[in-house]
């Protein structure tokens, strides 16, 4: 095989870029199974950048010829010319995620089928691109596995989701209250 797993349309502010004494980290969790949290700050690859109509900006690869992985190569993103126009990645990796979790080495004396790397350059095509007229999707194939985008919330904080519905429940309990005394009073 090719391609051994993937991410979807992560979203670039919920990455926890680090800050000079931590590195930051890249962490998907398995669709599979979403006790099984890895780290793809390391991975090699390749990764497409969208702006926030989901239209496809940049195509580049992570980790090839002394090509930074893709952690650091999303990073030199956030301060180029392409800075302020994307919100939103997809990578593709060729690095497995072993039983602890961890990235494995990268495969330089694989040499998949013709069959298979056909598949996995249309998949990453596919899934990249979303051509409007191929209603089948990319065939990765059963041992592909996808990872979702998992949200460090004790480096980032609270999301503005979380922010939300904690003044909705205080409001909530405001007024409550508020109805309570009201009745206690007459």
């Amino acid at each position: 095989m090719l391609i051994q797993n993937y991410g979807l349309f992560w979203r670039i502010d919920r990455v926890w870029w680090g800050h000079p004494n931590y590195t930051g980290h890249l962490r998907g969790y398995s669709v599979r199974s979403q006790k099984r949290i890895a780290d793809f700050r390391e991975q090699v690859g390749l990764y497409v950048l969208y702006d926030s109509s989901f239209k496809m900006i940049y195509l580049g690869q992570a980790g090839a010829n002394d090509q930074h992985y893709l952690f650091s190569r999303l990073k030199e993103h956030k301060n180029d010319q392409l800075a302020e126009r994307w919100s939103r990645f997809s990578w593709f990796g060729i690095r497995a995620v072993n039983k602890d979790c961890k990235l494995g080495k990268t495969p330089y004396a694989r040499h998949p089928s013709l069959g298979d790397v056909l598949n996995h350059m249309e998949a990453v095509l596919l899934t990249a691109v979303e051509p409007p007229h191929n209603r089948q999707g990319g065939r990765f194939g059963n041992k592909v596995e996808q990872f979702l985008q998992w949200r460090d919330e004790e480096a980032l904080g609270p999301d503005s989701d979380a922010i939300l519905r904690d003044i909705h429940e205080a409001v909530a309990r405001t007024t409550r209250h508020a109805h309570c005394s009201c009745r206690y009073l007459h």
